[in-house]
């Protein structure tokens, strides 16, 4: 087993699912704790672009989102799956969910009664500058307004209760999946804004199983630097095992880019070396960091020949 390297903050709803998904698998990991908003010195000079939160780092591999964490920790740990046969249905609710639930979720925590509790101990200055890292982390991204998110909310949190009551213990039956991971996270968020969760409170099933998968706990880990981190990938003497699959309509060694296509879009610049229906790999050389493979998911991610 390598050793894992989890860059994450502990507000993140996207770090908790991550820290639940190895808790699930019972792993031990290193914890670097990274800037909220930019700069991130670190976190770039592994990912070259990407400034998404979390990234799994193992030696001079770089993982970047967390549909492509939970491939990998499956692969590293078979059992339990994240992707159980038993639910084929995992992959495309998981989407779902880290997306349209995902952003209702922060939208409703995050209204002026729920953002005063859980930003509460955040200096003024630091707020202002969160909110214009935020806003050119959106660009053209548009998130669902407080009226949207009041009015999609309930409904989607009554559907998950409901299959929850129909088919349980866990979103899709009797094994938990990468799905019952992407849909806590949001509400998890919600939970730590007291005064708007009420939300949560009429949906017994819903909150029994929110509390089974917040009792995976998050493993073990370890306090790490960001520096030792970087240090780490400049020692690795290799990389994980990659492949351009052919009859995708790229070759290995061209020099392409890969950026997420609704917000963040920051592209990551490098040289080909694995694509597969997954993911993309990039090989990229940083005067820290040394020769690194940053490894996206294909989904929300669009790779394109770098322009000459």
């Amino acid at each position: 087993m390598p050793d894992l390297i989890l860059h994450h903050y502990p507000s993140s709803p996207f770090a908790e699912k991550a820290r639940l998904m190895l808790g699930f698998k019972g792993l031990a990991w290193h914890s670097v704790t990274i800037p909220v908003v930019l700069p991130k010195p670190d976190v770039l000079a592994l990912t070259g672009a990407y400034r998404r939160t979390p990234l799994l780092q193992m030696g001079a591999d770089v993982y970047c989102d967390t549909a492509l964490i939970a491939r990998v920790l499956d692969s590293l740990v078979p059992t339990p799956p994240l992707f159980p046969a038993s639910a084929p249905l995992a992959g495309p609710l998981a989407q779902w969910a880290d997306g349209a639930l995902f952003w209702t979720a922060v939208v409703w925590a995050l209204q002026p009664a729920g953002a005063q509790h859980i930003l509460a101990d955040t200096p003024p200055e630091q707020l202002k500058a969160f909110a214009a890292d935020r806003a050119a982390m959106a660009g053209g991204f548009k998130r669902p307004t407080l009226a949207d998110a009041g009015a999609l909310l309930p409904g989607q949190l009554t559907a998950l209760d409901g299959q929850l009551q129909r088919g349980g213990p866990w979103l899709l039956g009797e094994a938990p999946s990468v799905a019952d991971f992407a849909a806590a996270h949001p509400l998890w968020f919600i939970r730590r804004a007291p005064p708007v969760a009420h939300i949560l409170a009429p949906l017994p099933a819903l909150n029994g199983w929110l509390d089974r998968v917040l009792a995976f706990g998050h493993g073990g880990s370890t306090p790490m630097d960001s520096a030792e981190a970087v240090a780490t990938a400049a020692a690795a003497t290799g990389h994980a095992p990659c492949a351009v699959a052919p009859g995708l309509g790229f070759e290995p060694g061209q020099p392409v880019t890969v950026a997420a296509t609704d917000y963040a879009t920051d592209a990551t610049a490098g040289t080909l070396v694995g694509l597969s229906a997954h993911s993309v790999v990039l090989e990229r050389n940083d005067e820290r960091a040394g020769t690194v493979h940053v490894h996206f998911p294909r989904q929300g991610f669009q790779i394109r020949h770098e322009k000459t």
